[in-house]
This record gives structure tokens, sequence and C-alpha cells, in this order.
């Protein structure tokens, strides 16, 4: 539009002079040499026009001509290049689409007609992956390192093909490169942070924290988590080798990150080494009001060297008031009081979270105090079979991985700060088994006698294995419907001769209901079958004919060295219908002695002192528990069954068919 308005005002001023020389006739007299030319002004302006146009239009001829050679270059040039740049878009868009010779086709002709695009190399390179030709991509990242305009991007491909082969090291080495070339690149930072994170580089990973926050790849909030997070790390590794440093790494961490539960724990810890109690104290505090958490509680209780178990009651008794309403807080308590030996404390503490959804950690507490204060093998074995039906409690867990202390990575994709204190997300086959062998491992670490949780029989054998019993099963009754009969037994295989420790046959059997409750339905139930691993001098194999074993009350036998017994969940099982189990009773035997247990195993008396224990059955298949005594032992009671000996690998368990 400005071009057309300028074009006509050019022609109203021509247009005007031509009409003002018009308006006012003149002559011009030119005499040169004896040459008289006479003419009017209109006539020579129209003749100066003419030449000057003629003569542009000379000028314009012959510059075209010299310029035709480089012209028709030009010409040709700018063909090959729109040829290039088609080959170009049509190359990215198959790379997208994944259409690998497509891609490679289209590569060549770009190389060919834009030899020197960046872009093209870039085509080449992503073509030669598509093909699964990785040393010809990466032939070609390289050859991007020699021009500046490229090397960013080389080293971006480089990095990339060493992350897929696998080569750690080269990849970190192209990461740091790429940082020192341009560190407001974010994805070098990034990429480097990651992999010093993944190998526990602290230190390089902290220098480029500060390079990210000072080029803003990150924000301060962020940045401070993650520092704290790192110096957490750095404190973990050095708290036993160099408690200085880690203390201040844990303090500077805590001050970044208050609730964060591992820098406040081994601050609190080393802080109270040093004898520092009101330093630890407050700092224990300050994390304990923002998540509480069991290593706090410890840290906290023994914050004050020289306290007594009752003193380190009343310090836990203060840190839970800080957090009435949280479940960690009654927890401390229960622990620091089964500690000091006050168990109607423990249980007083308890008894809010008993009354509402029980948590594993309760039940166990609960567990523990009714083994070692009232030393009651029923109820150990009800709140055991409520553990192993609660939920979890909450743990360390990243990515699915659950852990028993808290790590700055994930050990499974080596993102920081990924663990999490939070309840397990709950798995899609049940874990009885696992969880029952955790619980009674626990109580024996926690010094909780194994006869006391085994008892008379299968933890979860019978009426105490119901769960919603609520009332703990007298111990006296165990001794009521001991017997079982099995119809038929599988050997066994034998141990290694040499192995360490050798072990003792657990021989799984079908026993029928007590005669005192033939006349009750059984219950259909899930229950565990479990065994207590227990080495003895030489291995005990169960026959395949019918035999009962032979108790041997007074033999000596040279006790094998103390070990802790593990107990091992072996298989669950369905318990038997009411129907299976009503028909099973007429056949089955009760007796008030233990040693009255047929079982499809050889007599052993030359082998030493042995125990059978099962517990009274009602349609549900329960276990027989076979151990050595020691020489001491006072008689054959089954529910005093001798678990502290060294623990040794059992052969596969033998299920026996009724």
């Amino acid at each position: 539009m400005l071009r057309l308005v300028v074009y006509f005002l050019v022609i109203a001023a021509l247009a005007a002079v031509l009409s003002w020389l018009a308006d006012n006739p003149g002559s011009i007299i030119v005499n040169w040499q004896g040459y008289i030319w006479n003419t009017d002004v209109f006539e020579l302006a129209i003749i100066l026009s003419v030449l000057s146009a003629l003569t542009i239009l000379l000028w314009t001829a012959l510059r075209s001509i010299w310029q035709s050679p480089a012209a028709i270059g030009n010409f040709f040039n700018r063909r090959r290049e729109k040829r290039g740049l088609e080959a170009l878009s049509s190359g990215m868009i198959a790379i997208g689409a994944g259409d690998r010779s497509l891609a490679t086709r289209y590569a060549i002709q770009a190389r060919k007609s834009l030899p020197n695009e960046p872009m093209t190399h870039l085509l080449r390179a992503q073509a030669a992956q598509l093909a699964g030709d990785r040393s010809t991509s990466r032939r070609i990242f390289e050859a991007m390192l020699a021009s500046p305009d490229t090397e960013a991007l080389g080293l971006r491909g480089l990095f990339l093909e060493a992350e897929k082969e696998g080569e750690k090291e080269a990849a970190r080495q192209f990461a740091e490169r790429a940082v020192k070339l341009n560190p407001k690149l974010s994805w070098p930072v990034d990429a480097l942070f990651d992999i010093q994170c993944r190998s526990s580089d602290w230190d390089g990973a902290l220098e480029t924290l500060a390079v990210a926050r000072k080029h803003g790849h990150i924000e301060k909030p962020a940045a401070d988590r993650r520092r704290a997070v790192l110096l957490a790390g750095q404190a973990q590794d050095a708290e036993d080798n160099d408690p200085e440093r880690a203390m201040n790494l844990a303090l500077e961490a805590h001050k970044l990150a208050p609730n964060l539960v591992p820098a406040a724990a081994v601050a609190g810890r080393l802080l109270a080494s040093r004898g520092s109690t009101p330093r630890a104290t407050k700092v224990l505090q300050q994390a304990w009001r923002k998540s509480p958490h069991p290593d706090l509680a410890v840290a906290y209780a023994y914050a004050r060297l020289g306290d007594s178990p009752r003193d380190r009651l009343e310090r836990v008794k203060q840190l839970a008031a800080l957090t009435p309403n949280v479940s960690e807080s009654p927890i401390a308590v229960a622990n620091a009081a089964i500690e000091a030996r006050e168990f109607d404390v423990a249980r007083q503490a308890l008894e809010p979270l008993t009354e509402g959804r029980l948590s594993q950690r309760v039940c166990t507490l609960m567990a523990r105090i009714e083994g070692e204060q009232h030393n009651n093998a029923g109820a150990v074995r009800e709140w055991l079979a409520r553990a192993v039906n609660a939920p979890r409690d909450p743990a360390w867990t990243a990515d699915g991985v659950v852990s028993d202390t808290w790590l700055p990575v994930s050990p499974v994709t080596g993102a920081l700060d990924a663990f999490q204190w939070r309840v397990p997300v709950e798995a899609n086959e049940p874990r009885d088994k696992e969880l029952l062998a955790q619980k009674i491992e626990e109580l024996v670490k926690l010094g909780v006698s194994p006869e006391t949780m085994i008892g008379a029989g299968a933890p979860l054998s019978g009426q105490a294995s119901d769960v919603s019993s609520a009332a703990p099963t007298d111990p006296s009754s165990e001794k009521e419907g001991l017997a079982t009969t099995s119809e038929e037994a599988k050997p066994t295989s034998k141990a290694a001769p040499d192995r360490e420790a050798v072990d003792v046959e657990a021989v799984e059997v079908k026993p029928g209901s007590g005669s005192d409750k033939s006349n009750e339905p059984a219950q259909t139930k899930e229950n565990l079958v479990v065994r207590v691993e227990v080495a003895t001098a030489e291995p005990l194999v169960a026959s395949s004919d019918n035999t009962s074993v032979d108790i041997e009350q007074d033999a000596p036998r040279e006790q094998p060295d103390a070990k802790k017994a593990r107990v091992v969940i072996v298989e669950e099982k369905s318990s038997l219908s009411n129907e299976q189990a009503q028909s099973s009773s007429s056949t089955a035997r009760s007796s008030d002695n233990p040693s009255n247990v047929t079982s499809d195993a050889p007599k052993q008396g030359s082998r030493g002192d042995k125990k059978v224990a099962a517990s009274k059955g009602s349609g549900a298949e329960t276990n027989i528990f076979v151990s050595p005594r020691a020489p001491d032992d006072p008689g054959p009671d089954a529910a005093d069954s001798n678990l502290n000996a060294p623990t040794g690998r059992l052969p596969p368990f033998q299920t026996v068919k009724g």
C-alpha cells in the first residue's frame, strides 16, 4: 500500500513539472563550434528524460550479462538448498514416525544437498540410531565436537549413547565436559548431579548443586532440601570414622531441613556422645515435632549418658508429651517401659492403640509384654497371630523398596531423597509367612524365649490362631489334645555330611480335633505351617514306614554351641472344611503326655533326647517340632521346647497327606 502511494506521488510530481513547463514556455540556444541549436525548455526536458531511461536500461543489461554466471550458480544453489531443507524436514518426520528406511534415505539426500548444515549431522546420527548402527551414530557425534557450533549437540549425543551402553564413566565425562562448556544448559547439570548421587559422590553432587542454583536450574527451597539430604548422607557415612565432621554435617543438614529425620538422629546421637545433652535434646525435640520417628525416640532416650532404664522412660514420656495425638508417642513409651521392666506402664501406653485398628508393631510389643511379664505362651501366640494379619507399620520406602534404614538415594532409580517414612504398599499376594517369621525373629533378638512363643505347638494352629478372639489362651490348657496321627510320611533328604550344622527335620501332619472339641464345628481359615530350624549333632530323618517317635527323658546329650534359632515359614495351607474336620475328629486321640505322639519317623533313641510338640487341632494342618534337649532339661514338657541351638539348613519340608 505504501509503495502504491509513493508511486502515485511521483507520477503527480512529474505531471506537475511538465504542466508548469508547458505553461511557462521559453527557449534554449546552444552555440558550440559554429553549430547553433535552438529548442524550447519543454522539448529539452523530454529529450533528457528519454536519454536517462535509455542509459539506465543499457547499464542494467550490461550488468546482467556480467553477473550471469554467478546468478546461474546462485539459482542452482538455491534450488539445491531448497531440496535439502525439504529432505531434512521429511527426514525428521520419518525419525519421529520410526520409519528407518525413509529416514536413512532422506539423511543421505540432506547430506548431499546441505553438507555443512548442523541439522544434517543430527538427522544422520538419529537415522543411524534408528537403524541400530550405534558405531556410525557415535562417529557422527564425535565429528560434531570439532565445530564450536555443534560441540554441545555432539556431547549430548555421546552422553545418551554412553547411557544406553551402560558406560557410566564415559557418560560422567561427557556430562562434566558439557557443564564446563556451557553451565547454562540444564541437561548436563541434571545428568551430572544424578550420576554423582547414584555413585555416592556427595562432594561432587554438592558442587553440581551449587552450579545448578547459580544458573537458576533449581529453586532455593528445592536446592536447600537437596543439600540437606546430601549432607545427611555424608554424616551417616562419617558417623563412625569421623564423628566431629559427621556432627557438623548433620547439624547443617538439620538447619536446612528440620524435618529430615536422619540428620536430626545423627546430630542428636553425636551431640549426646560429646556430653551436649541440652543441645541434643533441642535438636531431637524440634525434629520430633515435625516428623515423629522411632529413631528420634531412641536417640532422645539415650541423649543423657549414664541414665538408668527408668530415667530413660521418664525422658521418653517428656518427648511423647510433645505429640500426644501421634501413634509413635505411645509406642516409644511402651518400648522404653519394656526396657525398664515397667510392663504395666507399657500396657497402659498401648491400650489406646489396641482399641482401634492394630498395627504389627503394637501386636509385637503386646506379645513381648505377655511373654516377658507373664510368660503366657497362649497370649504370645494370639498377639503374633494378630500381627500377621495386622496392617503394616510405616517404613522407609522408595520405588517399592522397603529399607530398614534411611538412604539418600533410591536403590532402584538412583533418585535423591526418594525414601519416605510411610506405610509400604501391600503386595498382591499375602505375606503372612514372611511376616510371622519376621515377628518371631524380632522377639528372639529382643530376648524373648522361643519356647514362650512356640509353646506347645504351631503358633497359628487351632483356636489360638483366631485373631478375632481377645481373651488370651491359658498356658495350662495347651497340654490338652497333643496327640496327632499321621497316615503316611514321606522320607526327607539327609543333610550333607560336610555341613557345619546338621539339621533337625520338621514333619507336617494333619491332626484331628481333640476330644474336648469333637462336638464343635471347625472354623475354616488360613493357617500357616511354621518350622523352627534347630541344628543337632546329626540329622534326624523321617522314615516312610509308620513308627512312633520315642521320647527318651533321661538320655544325656552334649549341648551344641548356643546360637539364635531361626523361624522359617515353610508354606501356607488352607484349613479343612467343617465336614473334613468333623470326620477327622473321630480318629484323633487326646493325651496329656506329649511323648505319646504318633508320627511317621523311625525311633531315634540312640541320637539323644528329642521333643515332639504339636498343638491340639480343629481340623487345621499343623506342625511337629523336633529339637534337641539340653542335659539339664527338667522333663518332657512340650511347651518348653529348646530352640536355642545353632541354626541349620533344613531339607525341603515334607507334607503328610492324610
